[in-house]
């Protein structure tokens, strides 16, 4: 059989750089060269794009590898059948290539903007397509679509960065007539809690919007989920399996890009700490809400459990999630019987069946 032409993909334009080398280290090294010619394809800050010419996952996580030697200009190209176009000594090569996987968290990758380049290009690609990217990168659009599935939610304010500027004060009413302290504030479009914040007080909340607003033009202020964070990894297309729940338990006061990435300490319990009903409405939601958002290949749905009556609440959802040594996605499918290296093919299996 033959071997797969598979670019994978990694860095880009996003407050995620950072998270989405990590992810692509651990994707690299668990690939098998057996069943790929791997096409490693790095997307610096700057927004270039290089043939990462070297083959050491380290130096894709720490970021080195923007400085190897063997290194190539290059751009997928949206001309149908070109592939890779690699550029060097006065000479353009082509690469042919069969699938792509992204991996590439938050802006510029998760939100359907590469998608559509790969749609272009007529290529096949792990993953959702434009649209539900889109949806699932907006927070806002996310409570709307899944509202219409009367999916239980945190109830929330959507406040644009426009009016914000016109009237802070307005928010700033309108959220303590609806909510009670604390509450949190969210970026409309970000992801690795990148710009979230728990706000106890009306100063703790300007402060919270301000930080938002440094990320996106619209923000989300949501009322507080006395819950356990639980989170359900779903695999596939027309038929997906949702994993066993897995728990959050927080370092810090909530599970911020700190207490998920810097501190490391953070507590992964899986299966989680749920009653089993609890945990079948869990899975039976992240299905729901996988559908409803028009999901394929893959995604990670995060809920609360609430603690009062172990209701389910939809927190969000993530259609490329971490693939890091301690993220959920792999983890919860290692629990599922599904491991690191198997969960790759199945995905890439995926992506090409549904092209």
């Amino acid at each position: 059989m033959a071997k797969i032409n598979l670019l994978v993909l990694f860095g880009g334009v996003s407050t995620e750089h950072e998270v989405s080398r990590v992810s692509a280290a651990s994707v690299l090294s668990r690939l098998d060269p057996e069943k790929y010619n791997i096409i490693p394809v790095g997307i610096t800050k700057a927004g270039q794009w290089f043939l990462y010419g070297g083959c050491d996952s380290d130096a894709v996580s720490e970021g080195r590898w923007e400085t190897a030697e063997e290194n190539l200009p290059a751009i997928l190209s949206p001309s149908r059948g070109d592939g890779l176009l690699v550029f060097g000594k006065g000479k353009v090569a082509k690469i042919p290539v069969d699938c792509v996987f992204p991996v590439l968290h938050g802006l510029n990758g998760e939100d359907g903007t590469l998608q559509g380049l790969f749609e272009a290009a007529g290529v096949a690609y792990v993953g959702s397509g434009v649209g539900a990217s889109s949806n699932c990168m907006d927070k806002s659009v996310t409570k709307i679509l899944a509202g219409q599935y009367n999916i239980l939610q945190a109830d929330y304010i959507l406040v644009h960065k426009s009016e914000f500027a016109k009237a802070p004060d307005d928010a700033v009413t309108a959220a303590e007539e609806k909510f009670k302290y604390p509450v949190f504030v969210k970026p409309s479009s970000s992801g690795s809690s990148v710009g979230v914040s728990k706000a106890k007080d009306r100063e703790g909340l300007k402060s919270a919007l301000d930080e938002a607003f440094r990320y996106d033009k619209k923000v989300l202020i949501e009322e507080a989920v006395d819950g356990q964070e639980i989170e359900v990894a779903v695999l596939g297309n027309d038929e997906p399996i949702a994993s066993v729940p897995g728990e959050i338990v927080p370092s810090r006061e909530f599970y911020s890009y700190e207490a998920k990435y810097i501190d490391n300490s953070s507590g992964l319990i899986i299966p989680a700490g749920i009653p089993e009903e609890a945990s079948d409405s869990a899975r039976k939601e992240a299905l729901t809400v996988y559908r409803a958002l028009g999901c394929r290949g893959l995604a990670r749905v995060d809920f609360f459990v609430r603690r009062a009556d172990f209701a389910v609440v939809l927190n969000e959802i993530n259609t490329i999630p971490g693939f890091t040594s301690i993220s959920m996605y792999p983890k919860l499918f290692e629990a599922s019987g599904i491991k690191y290296p198997e969960l790759l093919d199945r995905l890439i299996a995926l992506a090409m069946s549904d092209k």
